[in-house]
């Protein structure tokens, strides 16, 4: 889940990158009736209490700035605004709430959809070079180059598969008991996007392959686990739900998967993988 300094603030609020409390240079706008009312339009969200905001600092004109406190909790909606990206991006490693409430509320990242992209792709190639192993020792002259391409997007269609069907168990079982998800009718496109956005970790999963080494499977192993641990995090703040639901969330979605891998298995078009989250 990275994070894109030229990018992060939504429009209307200016680039508050390296800006301090008190003083610093900002592209924003000074306060006025007009931009006031465009902003209670745009939601923020505080990352401390995960109560609605409508600015994140307000500009006095002359560079001057000051970060908005929250009427809730009485801290700064957003310090993360000051953070460098790279410090953004550590907490979001240590599945921070406060990091992902910054990245999925308060920032405009639309990134979700490539990533998804790449890292079905980084699956796949795992997949296929598991395939290419296995079959190596048994008679490297039975592959050519079309068969070897068609063996890597066969993989990358059940790796899509697979995701779907984790997707779909986790928002059947949050549809089903969307009740206790929220007072309001839960966002489910913010909550793929967040889902996307915390699968980053599987982009490890191409140098878990080139360096290869004895410990390659334990490598794979953690890397779920990490996975997992991220997407949990991304339900737990994109629905503020207790642990508990989140978990069961992401235990339905990891059903639902298991259960197309088994099916897959079945008709012997998959190769076992630890990969998939």
């Amino acid at each position: 889940m990275s994070t894109d300094g030229g990018s992060g603030l939504r429009p209307g609020k200016g680039n508050a990158e390296g800006v301090t409390a008190g003083k610093g240079k900002t592209d924003g706008v000074a306060v006025t009736p007009t931009t006031a009312a465009a902003s209670a339009s745009c939601q923020y969200r505080c990352i401390e209490c995960n109560q609605e905001a409508k600015e994140l600092y307000r500009d006095y004109s002359h560079g001057v700035l000051k970060i908005t406190i929250c009427k809730s909790c009485q801290k700064p909606v957003d310090k993360y605004i000051e953070y460098d990206p790279v410090i953004i991006l550590i907490n979001a490693i240590l599945c921070r709430a406060q990091a992902y409430r910054h990245i999925l509320f308060n920032t405009k990242i639309n990134m979700h959809g490539k990533l998804c992209v790449f890292c079905l792709l980084c699956e796949a190639y795992l997949r296929w070079w598991q395939l290419q192993d296995s079959s190596r020792r048994i008679d490297p002259d039975d592959f050519i180059r079309y068969a070897k391409e068609w063996d890597f997007y066969r993989m990358f269609a059940i790796a899509s598969l697979e995701q779907t069907a984790y997707f779909t168990g986790i928002f059947t079982f949050l549809w089903v008991e969307r009740p206790l998800t929220a007072k309001k009718n839960p966002n489910f496109a913010l909550l793929l996007k967040a889902l996307l956005l915390s699968s980053y970790g599987k982009l490890l999963l191409i140098p878990a392959v080139i360096w290869e080494h004895d410990y390659t499977p334990l490598c794979l192993r953690l890397i779920k686990v990490f996975v997992l641990t991220s997407n949990f995090q991304a339900v737990r703040v994109t629905l503020n739900v207790n642990r508990k639901l989140s978990f069961l969330a992401i235990l339905s979605g990891l059903l639902v998967e298991s259960a197309m891998v088994y099916f897959f298995q079945r008709m012997a078009w998959a190769v076992g993988s630890d990969c998939h989250p």
